[in-house]
């Protein structure tokens, strides 16, 4: 499942005067257009639009210029973005994902680079996907997506066990929920689920070698796909596999309800990895559950491993960028609106957990208070939140890797022949 498509099916169930400068990469002829004037922004539709709609609204009656937002269905998104940012009639701002997805735009010369002293006023783990080579061009304005450990309290509370903290922790409660007859992980190991397998590789990799080695490979030197920290994680990958980590069956499962969210929430399997939009699918499919039964930790630490056990993997947030067609003074006055209460609040009476300074004090007001901090916590303490790799990389590289990944589940590669078959997709 492609990210557009796994963000609309999840969704569906400090002021100071800001300035703004072309990107110092790209063609040297792109300059941003006058001071104030009319914006297009570019939006991906999702439940979330209301709340832009209202501060877009609010904004229009400041005098600092006219925001138009035009909400586009996921599908398609990134292809009419693409033909757009390619022609004369290209979106002043634009929802995009971070990460890879910019980097083209960047060298072409069509972002803006945007003021750090925006950066005071979000959580610093999450700027991250938001920078190309160092540059802001992104900043959050949605909430945070990060992967954790959900489990099934009364299934934990049967076997007499508590959630892992450490590595070896995982590995014990898979020799106990199997003698029990419990999968002890859900896993969507169907030909579009495997992005739901990138999970597991992330966080070894991370916690195994720290993110400087992933960092390192989205820079360019994919020679470090040869990292011993990336043949140990397959090998502990097949050992997981081998022992029944995920049931004989994962690679028929869907990823959802009807698949690994009822294997969880019906007491079949014992815990599953997942962004934490899996709170809102248990909540579509079976609230009280939700409620009473979903439990959630970090995921745990490896012993030995250079990586800080506070890292978090998955989706930092969502970004709006600003285009060289935009009008510096409106668009920069716009991009203010991403962190006033009125916004936050509206995100989190949303479900969202937003990644503002500001975002912390108004959690109360969440559908659910308290797992809506435990996700603050986890980002707001992350010395470093990666971005998914399959969007870090793009869809050029990402979707090769995302088959790699598969096969090594699958038991169609060794682990040996998946670190070579992931150096052979850069050549």
């Amino acid at each position: 499942m492609n990210r557009v498509s796994r963000r609309w099916f999840l969704t569906a169930t400090a002021a100071t005067t800001l300035s703004v400068t072309v990107a110092g990469c790209g063609s040297t002829d792109s300059k941003a257009s006058g001071a104030t004037g009319t914006v297009d922004f570019w939006t991906l539709q999702d439940p979330t639009n209301t709340v832009q709609k209202a501060e877009v609204s609010a904004f229009n009656s400041t005098g600092h210029g006219k925001v138009t937002l035009s909400v586009i269905a996921s599908d398609g998104y990134k292809d009419k973005l693409r033909t757009a940012m390619g022609s004369a009639k290209m979106p002043g701002l634009f929802f995009n994902w971070g990460g890879g997805s910019l980097d083209d735009y960047v060298k072409a010369g069509k972002l803006v680079e945007l003021d750090k002293m925006l950066e005071a006023s979000y959580l610093p783990s999450a700027l991250e996907a938001g920078k190309v080579d160092g540059k802001l061009v992104g900043v959050p304005c949605r909430g945070t997506q990060p992967v954790f450990l959900f489990y099934n309290k009364k299934v934990f509370a049967d076997a007499g066990v508590e959630p892992p903290t450490t590595y070896a922790d995982l590995t014990k409660l898979v020799k106990v929920f199997r003698r029990k007859g419990v999968t002890p992980f859900a896993l969507a190991g169907n030909a579009s689920s495997s992005w739901t397998e990138l999970m597991w590789i992330e966080y070894l990799v991370d916690r195994l070698a720290g993110p400087e080695l992933f960092q390192q490979i989205q820079d360019g030197d994919w020679s470090k796909w040869n990292d011993p920290a990336v043949l140990r994680t397959a090998r502990m990958i097949k050992e997981l596999v081998d022992d029944g980590a995920f049931g004989k069956n994962f690679g028929s499962v869907n990823y959802g309800a009807g698949g690994t969210s009822t294997l969880l929430s019906k007491g079949k399997a014992a815990m599953v990895l997942m962004g934490s939009w899996e709170y809102a699918v248990q909540q579509g499919a079976d609230p009280d559950f939700a409620k009473n039964g979903l439990g959630y930790v970090a995921f745990p630490s490896v012993e030995g491993g250079k990586g800080d056990p506070k890292n978090v993997v998955g989706n930092p947030t969502n970004y709006i960028s600003v285009t060289t067609a935009a009008p510096k003074e409106t668009a920069a006055e716009f991009l203010k609106t991403t962190y006033s209460d009125t916004y936050v609040q509206g995100l989190v009476e949303k479900g969202e957990v937003p990644v503002t300074t500001n975002a912390e004090k108004l959690l109360a007001k969440a559908p659910d208070p308290a797992y809506a901090k435990f996700q603050f916590d986890l980002v707001q303490k992350a010395p470093s939140f990666t971005q998914s790799w399959d969007q870090a990389l793009g869809l050029t590289l990402g979707t090769p890797l995302l088959t790699e990944i598969q096969k090594l589940f699958n038991g169609q590669s060794s682990p040996e022949k998946f670190v070579g078959a992931v150096l052979a997709i850069k050549k």
